[in-house]
């Protein structure tokens, strides 16, 4: 069996250890030695954009927010669906995550970033949020490992009540959230009710119609007064 190609290492801001790693077959994003994401198992983040923008794709200007560019497959499907006139927001925490997308990752989501269309910010997203109130039509977030953190400690508040608060406060009446998660997290749920949203919950193989089950939460802000 072939080992595994270390092709860049970078750290996080809260020193959390970043590596690119690839394999004749795949490549793959490790956090602290664990696999956060690989190119063998990206359905489920493709389905987190068509889901997410189904109605933002029959806008005529959308504007759509992703949180967490990961290895771009996101982006990509994001885009196939939406108009030529939408904008997409990527905000995406560590650069060097976004300096892989332009070299080494991009042949592997069409390179997303090069489609004029998006727009990169390098920021927390939860930050994102809270400074574009009223913004959004669709808010796509694949942050680490879904509400419970696996890499950066501070994505916590972004899945915390004050998160939510901001993930309503950054759409448009109209828009939509989808979150994508490795597993249920009913807390998350709760406090997305809790802020007012209606909420439903879609599994997806990871590999499309097999393989390891992921979770999408779709939400969308009550109707306004």
């Amino acid at each position: 069996m072939k080992p595994w190609e270390v092709l860049e290492r970078t750290s996080a801001p809260d020193g959390t250890e970043l590596t690119l790693v690839r394999h004749p077959s795949e490549l793959a994003i490790l956090a602290n030695g664990q696999t956060l994401m690989s190119s063998r198992a990206v359905a489920s983040e493709k389905g987190l954009a068509v889901r997410g923008c189904h109605q933002a794709m029959t806008l005529a200007n959308p504007c759509v927010l992703v949180g967490g560019l990961g290895m771009g497959f996101t982006v990509r499907a994001a885009l196939d669906v939406l108009p030529p006139t939408a904008t997409v927001v990527v905000a995406e925490l560590v650069a060097a995550v976004v300096e892989w997308n332009r070299t080494i990752l991009g042949p592997l989501a069409q390179h997303p970033l090069d489609d004029p269309r998006v727009r990169v910010d390098v920021r927390d997203v939860a930050d994102v949020l809270h400074t574009n109130p009223s913004t959004f039509d669709a808010v796509l977030l694949d942050v680490d490992n879904g509400a419970e953190a696996l890499t950066v400690s501070s994505n916590n508040r972004l899945y915390s009540e004050r998160g939510v608060a901001s993930m309503r406060t950054a759409l448009r009446p109209d828009g939509v959230l989808a979150v994508w998660s490795a597993g249920i997290d009913r807390l998350f749920e709760r406090r997305l009710r809790a802020a007012g949203f209606r909420c439903r919950r879609e599994q997806l193989h990871g590999h499309g119609t097999r393989g390891r089950r992921y979770t999408i939460v779709l939400a969308t802000p009550p109707p306004p007064k």
